[in-house]
This record gives structure tokens, C-alpha cells and sequence, in this order.
């Protein structure tokens, strides 16, 4: 790592990357980019195809970087981000297509070459060259990648997956050719010329399958990024010399003023100059009641104005926004890598350089020491090794458990949208909760109401809902919303005026009414019965807003609005305790709330008044204690504590953005589902446990038989028809032994 020069001109980046076929891609361009002087730091996340970049640029520059990595067959996306990720994801789905076009010729192709040579062999006139005919296609064509790739990676002395596929396809054709072409060779010494074309072909349409159906996953998935960025408008609407000017957000300076009209977003942070509204800041904060905003307030980009038209002065505007940072903190969490990738790359890193020497070395061995005709047996030592080392039970090993257990989980309404997540779920001992629609329903209701005289609840119904269907505040929203259901028909009232910050006001039959806060109350100097009083403040403390009646000089009833708890949330989060799982709350609502919804529902630990970068900042020092975190929210705020966490789990009825954020999406927005999910991730890892195990061990006996180690005690050596029966079969095995989990019970 070169760390000259870490200055004011480090700058860093997260850039999406074509060609990336495997994960010992992923330490390649690590391996390449790391050496060049000015880079700092590489980190190249191969799920997302994408590589975070720390460098100096008076050293080293973007395009320079984005050169090197062309040399060995990536290609960095650098520019405009948006133009970019429209780039890339048009990249990608031409990429698919093709994709599909290549499986489809293969799958067509290969299938009689395998009949044939399973089933029919010595029996069809000119069957080899049948088979010759009908291989051409697949490995000119449908596999044409794997042999540029590897020649690619030749020129810089390196080598992947697709190396090993090129050169165990590549020698498998290549023999069958000569013995094609010139059978009586081998046959002059007493052996059979046999053909390997359905190893070479099968091979290329099992690996193209491979990719295709994690390509088509990937499609799937939209850039949480992207949604960020879609939350801040293009334009705005700017205040200057007295007129309004439409201009692009970007030449928004700071200081200058801007209209914010009722349904649009705001463009910038900043300050309310003039008007009065409520803004929607569920999405940082996120609390579902939007906040009241006046004079002087505070407003933050990306949130969306309710009601009445704002004049805002910009204090902060570009990156410096509190969504620009929530965006950096995304990319940021999206960049690191976890323990399972790190381990992957190693193995792959390793794995296809040693089998390509155990090749090379059986190959030495023959020829040297080997009986005649030496060549032919060292060839076929080699093709054997090659052949029956193929990584197709490895590279179906886990990717086949995830497909199984992914949709094992949409059944029971758990949606996986980043299968590495199954590969973590069942480690995690600590959970984070999100309080609001993800313990509560998201949603303020009437919880309760106390009438001073119930002779007259219903003329004062009556009059309340009148009041309350008038005002445009979120809780007389809820209040109108309860009366309605009711059936309550109101009265006719005079001389509506709302109050803000108070509540709003009328007069009927000549007496003045209100419905408000405490506030209201003071200011018309009327009593509060002691019986009301006291159950206000029981209600407050359980978390619950308060509303006033007043009839004339009295004050007749209250009414508590809250957001209710859900009914499987209790019971769910005593499930999750059984496993010994530590639990926090963390919530942007204040103190007294949050103490009062942990107790109810039996949480020790919790956290008021957190902004998004706080929950983030909270599970990175939880995961630097070494605990294994899952964060459970459904709102923008969310987004970065769920990128951050180890597992990321979203509610169904959240925000797209903490759905898109997280690895696991709840569709019934049910925490009991939260303990399902850790059963299938247990279920999940067990079986890619034991497909590696056979995949392994298989490579472990099968690779010295190949080689010949049998040869020296009992004279046998391995058929290299054996061989890609022997490879055929362990990827059936693997495959196999993935759809159990479409049996077991959650």
C-alpha cells in the first residue's frame, strides 16, 4: 500500500466495473491496482461490480487508473455518476441478453453431443465428426469469453476461474480433434482414440448457465444510490432581484433563497425565511408525522413539503447536504467487505493455480517416468486433471444453496435481495430495531378518549370531528380519520381558525370551541378537570400526544393519538431474545417516547434522538467489539444503518429505499419473520457447508486418481470419459443435495 502524499489532494470513489466474471476477478484488479503509485487503498466488491478507490490525484488520476485496469480486461465506468449508472445497467442488460442468446445456442448444441456420446457411441456413422460439428459452435461461439479472458489474463501472467474452463475445455477439443483427424495414432499403439467433446461443451453450458442466473439476479437489484439521488430535485425554483427564476439545482449557491411549493422537495438544507407548512421528514428522521415548520426552522434536502408555500434560505447546498452525506455513508458501507467474501477470494485466489500445476506436474511425471508411448499418457494425465478439477461443483456449491434457500424464503414472505446476507444471518448474536413502522404500525391513531360528560359525547363528537376535518395537522388528520369511521356526522361551525402551534378553533350556537394542546387551554383560562388532568399525564407517559376539547369555558373531553404497537411485536421480540440475541432500540423520537414503547415491549436497551449517521456510527462500534449486527428499520433514515450492518433487514411496508438498502426485505412487515429468516440462513449455511465438503473432498480423491497416483500400486489410471462422467456427477450431487432445503421446515 503506498502511503506517500495522504493529503488534501487524497480524493476517493466508488466506481462501477465492467468484466468481472468470478471472484479471483475481484483480487486481480486488486492485486494490479494496488502497486501503482498515488493509489492508496483498492477495494473491489465483486457482487455489486464495483471498486471503491482511495488515490491522490496530483499522483495518479482517475482515467490513468481506469487505463491500467483496461490492460487486463476491466473496464472502469468514470464520469457523471448518474450517466454512469445508466451506462452500466444498459451495459449489463445488453450483457444478459447476449448472455441468454449463448446459453440457448449452447444448451441446443451440447445436448446431442451428450446423447451421443453417453448413449450411442460406436453406433451412429461418423460420430466424431458429428460431434465436431456440432462443438465448433459452443466453444468458437458460446464460449468465446472464457478463451479471451484467459489469454487476457496470460499476457499479465494471472489467471481465474475462466482460465481453468479455457484450458480444460480448450485441451479436452483440442484432443478430441487429433483423434478425429488421426485415430490410427493411438491406435497404432494399442489404444482408443477417444473424444471428449461432451466435457468440453457440457462444461461451457453449465458455467454459462451459472452466470446467466446470477447476471439476472443482479438485474434485479437497483442501485440504492440511484433512489438516494433521485430524492433530491433537478430544479428549483430560485428567488432573485425580487422574481422567480427556474434554475438547476446544482447552481444553487449558499445564502440564496428559494421557493419550496406545496408536493415538492426541498433541494438543499436550510432555513425558512417566510410561510408556514409541515414537512415530510420521515425519511430522516423517520417519524411518520410530519413536522410543523415556521420561521426560522430547519429543513433538510430530500424532504418533501405538505402544505403551504416556503421561502428557504440555502445554508448548505451539494455535498455538504445531510442527504448528500447519508449517500457518502451508503457508498462507504456498501464498499466493505465482509469476513465470507474475504475467505472466497482467498480460495478462488488459490485454487486454480494449484490445480493448473498438479496438471503440469502429472503432466512432467508421465512423460519423464511414465511407460510408452509417454506423451500419449502424459496428455491424457493432463486433460484428466484438468477435466475433473473443472470448478463446477465448487462454483455450484454455493450459489445452487442460496437459489434454493432464496426461494424457500419468498415462500414464507422473506424476500433476499443480497444473497450474501444468508451467508451471515445465522452468526448474529446482536439486533437493531428501528422504532416507528418497524416495532409500531407507522401510523398515529386514536388510542383513546375520556369524556368530562358523557350525556353529551356525542353533540361534542359531533364537534370535534367539524374542527378537526377543517385542520390540515397530521394529528387532526388521525382524529377525523376516527370519527369518520365512526359514522359521526358533523355540525356546522363558525369562524374556523387554525392556531399554530396550538390547535384550531370555532364558535357554534355562540361559544367559542377548540381542539388543542394544553397550550389552548391556558390561553382561555379554562380548568382542566382533575380526573382529565391526571389521565393526560398517565397518557403522555405512555408515549401517547394529547388533544384537548373545550366547550366554551370548560374543557370536555381528551383524546390521546399514538402510534400503536404491533400486535405480533412483543411476542416476536421475546422469540428473538430466546436465542440469545441482544436487542437495541434506536429511534429519531425523543427520550420519553422511547423509554416508554421500550418498556412495553420489554427492550432493556435503547437509544433516543439518533439521526441516521448516529445509528450507522452505533453498529460500526458494535461490530468493533466483534458482535455480529442485523439492523431492522423501514425508512430512509434506515438506509445507511442497514448498509452498515452485517444483515440488513427491511419492512415490507417501509420505504423502497430501506427495502433496496437491505439484504432481507419482510414482506408482512412481521418481526416474528425475523426469526424464520435466522432459521433459513442456519438451514441455508448448513447445506453450502456440505456442498463444499463434497466438492472438496471430491477434488481431493478425484484429483490424484487423475493423476495417476493409483497407477504405481494396482496399474489403473482414470478415463478421462470417466472423468467428465465423475465431474457430471459431482455437480448433480451438489444440486441434489440444494433442493433439500426446499423440504426442511422454518
Amino acid at each position: 500500500m503506498n502511503e506517500e502524499h495522504v493529503n488534501e489532494s487524497m480524493i476517493n470513489g466508488n466506481f462501477k466495473v465492467m468484466g468481472m466474471t468470478c471472484a479471483a476477478c475481484a483480487i486481480s484488479l486488486e492485486s494490479y491496482l494496488q502497486p501503482l503509485k498515488g493509489v492508496i487503498r483498492v477495494s473491489v466488491n465483486y457482487p455489486n461490480q464495483s471498486v471503491f478507490i482511495d488515490f491522490d490525484d496530483q499522483l495518479i488520476s482517475i482515467e490513468t487508473i481506469s487505463a491500467k485496469a483496461k490492460e487486463i480486461g476491466y473496464t472502469i465506468l468514470v464520469g457523471d455518476s448518474e450517466k454512469v449508472n445508466v451506462e452500466f445497467d444498459e451495459l449489463e442488460h445488453q450483457r444478459l441478453k447476449n448472455l441468454k442468446k449463448k446459453l440457448t445456442f449452447s444448451a441446443i448444441l451440447s445436448l446431442p453431443v451428450f446423447i451421443i456420446s453417453m448413449f450411442f457411441m460406436g453406433v451412429i456413422p461418423y460420430e466424431n465428426w458429428i460431434m465436431l460439428a456440432l462443438s465448433v459452435p459452443v466453444l468458437a461461439w458460446c464460449g468465446s469469453e472464457f478463451y479471451v479472458i484467459a489469454w487476457r489474463k496470460l499476457k499479465h501472467f494471472s489467471a481465474n476461474m475462466d482460465t481453468l474452463v479455457a484450458l480444460s475445455t480448450g485441451v479436452a477439443f483440442v484432443f478430441s480433434l487429433f483423434n478425429t483427424l488421426f485415430p490410427q495414432y493411438l491406435m497404432n499403439q494399442g489404444l482408443m482414440p477417444h473424444v471428449y467433446y461432451e466435457s468440453a461443451v457440457i462444461i461451457i453450458t453449465l458455467i454459462l448457465l451459472g452466470r446467466f442466473l446470477e447476471e439476472k439476479a443482479k438485474q434485479k437489484t437497483s442501485s440504492v444510490i440511484k433512489k438516494l439521488m433521485g430524492l433530491k430535485p433537478k430544479q428549483v425554483t430560485a428567488i432573485r432581484n425580487g422574481e422567480e427564476v427556474i434554475i438547476p439545482t446544482e447552481e444553487i449557491q449558499k445564502g440564496e433563497l428559494i421557493l419550496v411549493r406545496p408536493g415538492e422537495k426541498m433541494a438543499v438544507d436550510g432555513r425558512v425565511k417566510k410561510g408556514e407548512s409541515f414537512v415530510d421528514e420521515s425519511m430522516i428522521t423517520g417519524e411518520d408525522i410530519p413536522v410543523e415548520k415556521s420561521k426560522g426552522a430547519t429543513v433538510f434536502a430530500g424532504t418533501i413539503n405538505q402544505r403551504g408555500a416556503l421561502q428557504i434560505i440555502a445554508t448548505k447546498v451539494g455535498g455538504e447536504t445531510l442527504l448528500a452525506q447519508i449517500i457518502k455513508l451508503v457508498e462507504k458501507a456498501q464498499a466493505s467487505k465482509p469476513e465470507i467474501q474475504k475467505l472466497a477470494d482467498k480460495i478462488a485466489a488459490i485454487f486454480v493455480p494449484v490445480v493448473m500445476t498438479i496438471a503440469l506436474i502429472s503432466f512432467a511425471i508421465w512423460y519423464l517416468f511414465g511407460p510408452e508411448p509417454e506423451f500419449t499418457h502424459a496428455t491424457l494425465a493432463l486433460i484428466t486433471v484438468l477435466i475433473i478439477a473443472c470448478p463446477c461443483a465448487l462454483g455450484l456449491a454455493t450459489p445452487t444453496a442460496l437459489m434454493v434457500g432464496i426461494g424457500k424464503g419468498a415462500e414464507h414472505g422473506i424476500l433476499v435481495k443480497d444473497a450474501q446476507v444468508l451467508e451471515t444471518a445465522y452468526k448474529i448474536d446482536t439486533l437493531i430495531l428501528d422504532k416507528t413502522g418497524t416495532i409500531t404500525e407507522g401510523k398515529p391513531k386514536v388510542s383513546d378518549i375520556l369524556w368530562q360528560n358523557t350525556s353529551k359525547q356525542e353533540y361534542y363528537s359531533q364537534i370535534v370531528y367539524a374542527i378537526e376535518n377543517q385542520s390540515e395537522h397530521p394529528i387532526a388528520e388521525a382524529i377525523s380519520a376516527y370519527f369518520k369511521d365512526l359514522g359521526v356526522e358533523p355540525v356546522s361551525v363558525d369562524g374556523f381558525e387554525s392556531v399554530t402551534g396550538i390547535g384550531a378553533k370555532c364558535r357554534v350556537e355562540d361559544k367559542i370551541c377548540f381542539v388543542g394542546n394544553s397550550r389552548f387551554a391556558d390561553l382561555y383560562l379554562m380548568e382542566i378537570p382533575v380526573a382529565l388532568a391526571q389521565k393526560a399525564e398517565q397518557l403522555k407517559a405512555e408515549a401517547k400526544t394529547v388533544v384537548f376539547f373545550g366547550f366554551d369555558d370548560k374543557i370536555e373531553a381528551i383524546i390521546a393519538v399514538s402510534d400503536q404497537v404491533k400486535p405480533s411485536s412483543i411476542a416476536a421480540i421475546q422469540e428473538i431474545q430466546k436465542q440469545n440475541i441482544t436487542i437495541y432500540m434506536l429511534t429519531g423520537d425523543n427520550e420519553h417516547t422511547a423509554q416508554a414503547i421500550a418498556n412495553k415491549v420489554g427492550i432493556t436497551h435503547f437509544k433516543a434522538n439518533m439521526m441516521p449517521a448516529d445509528k450507522g456510527l452505533f453498529i460500526e462500534q458494535l461490530q468493533q467489539q466483534g458482535k455480529t449486527v442485523a439492523m431492522v428499520g423501514d425508512g430512509i433514515n434506515d438506509s445507511h444503518a442497514l448498509a452498515q450492518a452485517d444483515v440488513g433487514i427491511a419492512m415490507g411496508s417501509g420505504a423502497d429505499i430501506a427495502m433496496e438498502s437491505a439484504g432481507i426485505t419482510l414482506i408482512h412487515s412481521d418481526l416474528m419473520q425475523i426469526s424464520k429468516a435466522i432459521s433459513l440462513s442456519k438451514a441455508t449455511m448448513k447445506t453450502i457447508r456440505q456442498n463444499l465438503f463434497w466438492a472438496f473432498i471430491y477434488n481431493v480423491i478425484a484429483i490424484p486418481i487423475a493423476a495417476g497416483a493409483l497407477y504405481p500400486v494396482s496399474g489403473f489410471l482414470l478415463n478421462p470419459m470417466i472423468a467428465g462422467a465423475a465431474m457430471s456427477m459431482s455437480s448433480l450431487s451438489v444440486l441434489t443435495n440444494s433442493l433439500r432445503l426446499k423440504r426442511q421446515k422454518l
